[in-house]
């Protein structure tokens, strides 16, 4: 039997994170056991869309974008919340794929308004990219267009709640980044809607910094800086790259 140093001993008490090798779309690949299928498909430059998902913060699967085929399994699976087994195959873009995530997106677009021409994101949005990655010229639903209010009390930034999407990205980077926890969603399923300290208006928060980092990893114009014009609400994302070093610091 080989003997271990202390050294050894120690780095195995410290990393005991098993690795594993399993396929996505015919491509032998290598993780860790705690790595999900979306973080290894990245690594190894295999695009899967999202739109909740962000590098650094915590996974909410809320989206449903990433879906994935895993053979023998009877459901598509989330990506980014779903790990990878020994020898599992994945495959990120068969019809069937690439199919219902059509369906996702047409359904996000007629759950609110997402009228881009009058949009301050326009040009700048993830859906909208999104949208024409998958080649979406137009949608099979009802449109459902709430009216939701747009909150403008707070001096330099607005909401529109017509333009969420509920990915809940503004949520966890104040809280697990900026650590002011002053966004929660309140609400179930598409009436849900994001809220400041318990829906009291943005304005009049006291937990609040103004940062912006909300503003700035919103996917859509639902949170933008006031004084934008149509297609004028550029993301700084400058501060992004950080999140992923703060979580490994975090996860050590």
């Amino acid at each position: 039997m080989p003997e271990f140093t202390k050294s050894d001993k120690a780095r195995a008490d410290v990393n005991p994170v098993r690795m594993l090798m399993f396929k996505i779309d015919g491509r032998d690949v290598t993780a860790r056991e705690d790595e999900t299928i979306l973080t290894v498909a990245r690594q190894n430059g295999i695009n899967i869309p999202t739109l909740c998902h962000l590098e650094g913060l915590s996974e909410r699967g809320a989206c449903r974008l990433c879906i994935v085929e895993v053979k023998g399994a009877p459901r598509l699976m989330p990506a980014c919340v779903t790990l990878p087994r020994q020898d599992m195959e994945v495959i990120t873009n068969s019809e069937r794929v690439v199919g219902y995530r059509k369906k996702i997106l047409e359904l996000i677009f007629t759950e609110r308004n997402h009228v881009c021409s009058v949009c301050v994101s326009n040009g700048h949005c993830e859906l909208q990219a999104l949208a024409l990655e998958l080649g979406m010229t137009h949608v099979h639903y009802d449109y459902i267009y709430p009216r939701y209010s747009v909150d403008h009390t707070h001096e330099r930034f607005s909401v529109d709640h017509n333009r969420c999407i509920l990915c809940q990205r503004c949520v966890r980077v104040c809280d697990e980044v900026e650590g002011a926890a002053t966004w929660e969603a309140m609400g179930r399923g598409i009436d849900s809607r994001v809220i400041t300290d318990l829906n009291q208006p943005w304005g009049t928060s006291q937990t609040c910094t103004g940062c912006g980092k909300c503003v700035h990893v919103c996917p859509t114009g639902a949170l933008s800086e006031k004084g934008k014009s149509v297609a004028e609400m550029t993301k700084r994302k400058q501060f992004l790259p950080y999140l992923q070093m703060m979580r490994r610091e975090e996860l050590r």
